[in-house]
């Protein structure tokens, strides 16, 4: 029975606790212990991760606060509120980025002999190549402007890097400054090597090129000050559906609200002028708060491209050697065969992805297939599952395809793809009015001796043969006929032609995907007030459900074993007495972003084991199309509990959650950490099969009843 409703202290700021997330992130770029060139990707991926965290969740914030909404959140925050306590984290953080950029990260570099050089440092051959590179590639892209009585301010792109001036008129008497601004060209490189006759690598900032050059640019005016400056705009696209005739249109033209939304943040060096800083705020509506004067080069993400320097691989991780899908099969069977006699479990990156995109190259081109459907919410660049679909297409399959145009940032992407499906001869269906398609799952039909065979894969990540090299993610190939006639249901609510009045083994949101979660919760809960064990394992990217959250707290106070492995953000406080004493939750922040989603409940050893598309999220849960899918088969059951048996054993890249709402890495008497990337990574380039590897390495005591 529910106890009183839980007080506001019980639950973490969504917002904070994902600040605290990519702490975690900024920990694995602060690592020594991590190879160099990984650190800097790192570094790259803060800041890129700030980049979206102020255009979505900060601008929701701004936008709540221009309304006067002043509802609080579960952890009994205003808007307002939580914005004050972003800006104290975030600015942190951004100092803290800047300190391993500046004291750790540049000074490795130059012991590697790699080198970031000022323009004042270049000497004569140097200088000579930067003034032919600056007037040959760079100086006839360059567009200087000023601002005055007949000019107005311009208009500054979303995320562009800009130089300010603060200009004096060498003809005019007029003593008043001139404001003046040049956009650095994102068309270009920004990191430009300048050959040298050693083994050093030298590289140079374009901005820094343009900086030196700007007297020519503004040669009527005396410079008084210049520095570079960068702002983030607000970049939620809100479609109206019901009032737009055509989807596919109403987003294209959302789109470019992203470049021309309010000002959120504006990121300055910490040198420039106050002129030119109260001119910019002032200009840009945007308030002190928000402002960030940073140590060093604006937009740290230029590392990722440094990360992938020639001849360094000794500065990265060692090379990734997924398992070949074919050890997966029986024998010399082929795919189709191999699946009808069992089901077969992908881990990725562990397991190739070429499984997956093999499956749909031979159906394809399968003469015994009739129809292939398939969901897409993010794929690859040059997606090789696209190109068979769209040859199945061509080869008269009945090939049906949703792409969803709604998957934040991949806008464009998809409309280009569903674009070309179409052309192809695909049905192409363009997402749900209201929700988002975010379940994954490939269907199969196949005529095999006179009956038809249903083929399914369901997954907990997208169809992207590029992510799954670095995503940790689940992927179950089956044709059990019940999950075979469920998928084909599913893809009938997905066009819209029906609603599943019965599921045999799939639970979809927002249908009936959060009652199962309760209920299942719910459950656990009763076996442990009649005091038989009773477990819960959730391996999760987030969790933020109020309602979900209230049942654990429920659940735990029953006595129920709560173990929560949380990537990202978790609303839940853990260790509350009497409330959530049983619930540990950890995360783990490595090479690989653990991405896969698995849901275990004990049941007094009636082990239910579940996977799923969907996050303990709100969104997920109600304003998503999700999959719930049970895992049946005794060997794959086998192997997902031991994916969870070895995360809760990471003693390197774990940090738990204390009540007050930080992380802290696990104190062990061990004398080697285990970190369970590197241990699943060893184990499927073994020929022994990885859940032997992984157990006798770490001579585990088996932590289920089984």
């Amino acid at each position: 029975m529910k106890k009183n409703p839980y007080t506001t202290q019980q639950f973490f700021n969504r917002e904070l606790s994902w600040l605290e997330f990519n702490a975690r992130v900024l920990e694995e770029a602060q690592d020594t212990s991590n190879p160099l060139l990984e650190r800097l990707k790192f570094l790259s991926i803060v800041g890129s991760n700030l980049d979206e965290f102020f255009m979505i969740r900060v601008a929701s914030l701004h936008d709540q606060v221009t309304a006067k909404f002043v509802k609080t959140d579960p952890a009994g925050l205003t808007p307002k509120e939580q914005l004050f306590r972003i800006s104290s984290k975030t600015h942190k953080q951004v100092t803290d980025m800047y300190n391993c950029y500046n004291r750790s990260l540049t000074k490795s570099l130059k012991k590697e002999n790699i080198h970031f050089i000022r323009y004042k440092e270049l000497n004569k051959d140097q200088l000579d190549f930067i003034r032919d590179y600056y007037a040959n590639n760079i100086f006839p892209v360059l567009t200087p402007m000023t601002v005055d009585r007949n000019q107005p301010f311009p208009l500054i792109l979303n995320k562009t890097l800009n130089i300010a001036l603060l200009l004096q008129d060498t003809d005019s008497d007029d003593s008043n400054s001139i404001f003046g601004t040049i956009q650095v060209p994102s068309v270009l490189d920004r990191l430009i090597e300048i050959p040298t006759i050693n083994c050093q690598r030298v590289f140079i900032l374009l901005e820094e090129i343009i900086k030196a050059n700007l007297a020519a640019l503004f040669n009527k005016y005396y410079i008084k000050a210049i520095g570079c400056y960068r702002i983030t705009r607000n970049a939620y696209l809100d479609v109206a559906q019901d009032e737009a005739e055509d989807l596919l249109t109403a987003i294209q033209l959302s789109l470019k609200q992203r470049k021309f939304g309010s000002a959120i943040r504006l990121e300055i060096e910490q040198s420039m002028n106050p002129l030119l800083l109260k001119f910019l705020e002032e200009e840009l509506e945007i308030s002190v708060e928000a402002n960030y004067k940073v140590k060093g080069p604006l937009d740290l993400t230029f590392l990722m491209k440094l990360s992938g320097l020639d001849g360094y691989d000794h500065l990265r991780y060692d090379p990734l050697k997924p398992r070949a899908y074919t050890t997966l099969l029986n024998d010399d069977q082929d795919i189709f065969q191999s699946i009808t006699e069992k089901d077969i479990l992908l881990h990725h990156p562990y397991d190739s992805f070429d499984m997956v995109v093999d499956l749909v190259k031979k159906a394809a081109e399968d003469p015994n297939v009739l129809a292939i459907k398939q969901t897409l919410y993010r794929v690859s660049g040059n997606s090789p599952i696209i190109e068979a679909l769209a040859q199945a297409a061509d080869n008269g399959k009945q090939v049906t395809v949703l792409v969803e145009l709604k998957a934040r940032f991949d806008e464009q992407n998809n409309i280009t793809w569903a674009k070309k499906l179409e052309t192809a001869g695909c049905h192409v269906i363009y997402g749900l009015v209201g929700l988002k398609a975010h379940c994954k799952v490939l269907l199969i039909v196949r005529r095999e001796e006179g009956i038809i065979r249903r083929y399914v894969h369901l997954g907990t990540g997208n169809y992207n043969d590029v992510t799954a090299k670095i995503y940790t993610d689940l992927g179950l190939l089956t044709s059990n006929p019940y999950i075979g006639a469920d998928a084909s249901a599913v893809f009938n609510v997905l066009s819209g032609c029906s609603s599943p009045s019965h599921l045999y083994k799939l639970t979809i949101a927002p249908i009936s995907l959060r009652k199962k979660f309760l209920d299942l919760i719910n459950k656990e809960a009763d076996i442990a007030r009649s005091g038989r064990p009773a477990r819960i394992i959730a391996k999760v990217n987030a969790l933020v459900d109020k309602e979900i959250i209230e049942a654990l707290y429920d659940a735990s106070s029953a006595g129920v074993t709560i173990d929560l492995i949380v990537r990202g953000i978790c609303c839940l406080r853990p260790k509350i007495p009497l409330i959530s004493e049983n619930i540990t939750v950890r995360s783990i922040v490595g090479r690989f972003l653990e991405h896969s989603r698995i849901y275990y409940f004990y049941g007094d050893g009636e082990e239910a084991i579940f996977l799923s598309s969907a996050d303990l999220m709100k969104r997920n849960l109600d304003r998503r199309v999700e999959l719930l899918f049970p895992v049946e088969d005794p060997a794959v059951r086998e192997k997902v509990i031991n994916i969870l048996e070895v995360a809760l054993e990471d003693t390197a890249k774990s940090r738990v959650l204390n009540f007050e709402g930080t992380y802290n890495k696990i104190i062990t008497k061990r004398k080697a950490l285990i970190n369970s990337q590197e241990l699943l990574l060893s184990s499927s380039s073994s020929e022994t099969p990885s859940e032997e590897v992984e157990l006798s390495r770490m001579k585990l005591e088996p932590i289920f009843s089984r």
